[in-house]
């Protein structure tokens, strides 16, 4: 079917159309949130790298191109799934300083929408927001653990770009002009975005070559340069002077976490997603729980009964998302209980089909929707799957002197109030809604997908398996097809939805508001024997990319055979 179709099965309620076209391949495919990255990747595989190296190159890429979303000096997550079924989920989140206590910053509210910030913004902006960075030891980890290549080999395109400059898209542009003022407080940032006192426009070429000499460091002495050795002495020394609470003990004590998956299954299919203290692996099999015992094949796509549905379930996954997850190592967090049918079947009977329930709204407004995601597979049957940020747009929108290097603020995903379960405390993990999912159908791998987009990443994922699995959609149709959200407040209806999809919805009690998008680009795979599909979707600059074709069938030689023409002679 074309990118351009969906079939009347399909929108039963929501016609729409899909914005960008598929790409197929049996070598390799990569699908990222710049094509600049998705290059990275494909280079890298045709050069002989498997998933696990294309993944580690297009995010040191993404970390040029996409410098306001992803850092290695932020964190993120990973599943990945091998050629010979191993699994894995690697985390580096990253995680409070040992300085800090649950009372290290003054609240400003104890009441939403304020209920996050801190006096003088100091969880949020500058210095005092970063955490202790996990992105680059993790990148290294799953380099050692799954690839073939080393690091200096998947970090060169990284450092081409961020050497030789590239031209900056619609989207960086406006990134850059919405936080000009931020970005102006700082000289070592102002100088990269904002040259001349002017925010970089679309079109513009963009040089990093600061940025570019510590990458050329990090592909000579790889992550310990950073956790315990002379990059991390400058960035620490640079923190305690400037009243940062990131230490060198603090680079040395970082270490990731290798979780085991959660696992679900959904209608014959074995979901494999990512474990607290990420929040989506355990609320998407949740909700499609919920789902599983409703005809929403019957109902339909876009359908108003669908989307009630729908609406229902993450009302109920915001309520124990709010009250149970965490880090692990700090929360006994109930994993076995939440993913299990028969909690969902107790849950279920708080739905009611004829009107919306009333669900105090389990507000998350911190996370940030500023994330980038991958998903890389290779001809071989390897998969990774992988959400990396920096939190907000620009993370702490500072730059470390003289390194290029724009850390995280993930400090602000941390409750400044003490007592609760997202609390400050030294050492602990921040908490995310990283969605990242491998789908498996009777031992076949069978999608691989995730995106951006904070708190709204779980019910985006939920909606993109059911739009595979009950409404047969395509991989491009499932991806960007028109979305809902909520999370007991009101709930936000994408415009693709048809308005009088909006006046039934609020006819069953739900209070809605209409958005331009919910969530972030999606980046898929689908697989189907050795055939890929890559998709991505119109909410981000995301660019899916193939390799299809191979070497020259074994014996073939140039024609004609000088050989044998000289012995005809």
């Amino acid at each position: 079917m074309s990118s351009q179709q969906v079939s009347p099965s399909v929108a039963r309620a929501a016609q729409f159309s899909c914005e960008k076209d598929p790409v197929t391949g049996s070598r390799g495919v990569a699908v990222t949130n710049h094509p600049l990255a998705s290059a990275a990747a494909i280079e890298i595989m045709a050069r002989g790298g498997n998933a696990a190296d294309a993944t580690v190159a297009a995010l040191f890429a993404l970390t040029v191109v996409e410098p306001m979303m992803v850092g290695f000096f932020g964190g993120g997550c990973a599943v990945v799934r091998t050629a010979d079924g191993r699994e894995a989920v690697i985390d580096g989140l990253c995680t409070a300083p040992m300085g800090c206590t649950p009372d290290t910053y003054t609240p400003v509210s104890d009441d939403w929408p304020d209920y996050m910030e801190t006096a003088n913004r100091e969880n949020r902006v500058g210095i005092r927001s970063i955490a202790v960075p996990g992105n680059l030891r993790a990148w290294c980890e799953m380099l050692d653990e799954f690839g073939t290549l080393k690091l200096q080999d998947v970090v060169e395109p990284a450092v081409r770009l961020a050497e030789n400059g590239f031209l900056v898209t619609p989207y960086l542009a406006s990134c850059i002009a919405e936080h000009t003022a931020d970005l102006s407080r700082d000289p070592a940032i102002a100088a990269i975005f904002l040259p001349a006192g002017q925010p970089l426009a679309a079109g513009d070429k963009l040089v990093q070559r600061d940025y570019a000499q510590t990458l050329r460091l990090i592909a000579r002495e790889g992550p310990e340069t950073l956790y315990n050795g002379a990059l991390g002495r400058q960035i620490a020394e640079y923190m305690t002077a400037n009243g940062g609470f990131v230490t060198a003990d603090d680079l040395a004590g970082y270490t990731t976490e290798w979780r085991t998956p959660v696992h679900g299954n959904y209608r014959g299919y074995d979901l494999i997603g990512p474990p607290p203290p990420c929040s989506g692996g355990v609320h998407v099999i949740q909700m499609l729980n919920l789902m599983e015992r409703y005809d929403i094949a019957g109902s339909g796509f876009g359908a108003p009964e669908t989307l009630h549905l729908v609406l229902e379930a993450l009302k109920i996954a915001a309520s124990d998302r709010r009250a149970a997850t965490a880090d692990p190592a700090f929360v006994n967090v109930p994993v076995a209980r939440l993913v299990s049918k028969t909690y969902a079947d107790r849950r279920r009977a708080e739905i009611s089909m004829d009107c919306a329930s009333d669900y105090k709204a389990q507000v998350l407004l911190n996370e940030s929707d500023n994330t980038t995601h991958v998903t890389i597979a290779d001809g071989e049957g390897n998969v990774v799957t992988s959400t990396q940020t920096i939190n907000s747009l620009f993370g702490a929108r500072l730059v470390f002197p003289g390194t290029g290097i724009i850390p995280n603020n993930y400090m602000y995903l941390f409750d400044p109030h003490p007592g609760n379960a997202l609390s400050l405390e030294p050492g602990k993990r921040i908490t995310s809604g990283i969605s990242a999912f491998i789908g498996m159908k009777e031992g076949d791998l069978a999608f691989a997908l995730g995106l951006p987009g904070a708190h709204r990443i779980p019910a985006c994922v939920f909606q993109a398996i059911m739009n595979i699995i009950d409404h047969d959609m395509s991989l491009q149709e499932a991806v960007e097809a028109p979305r809902v959200f909520t999370q007991g407040q009101e709930a936000e209806v994408e415009f693709g939805f048809p308005p009088d999809v909006h006046e039934a919805l609020a006819k069953l009690g739900h209070t809605v508001r209409g958005v331009a998008h919910v969530g972030g680009g999606m980046a898929a795979i689908g697989f189907d024997g050795a055939h890929m599909e890559g998709a991505a979707c119109w909410r981000a600059d995301g660019a899916p990319m193939a390799i299809g074709g191979g070497l020259a069938r074994e014996g073939v030689t140039f024609w004609p055979d000088p050989t044998k023409a000289h012995k005809e002679q």
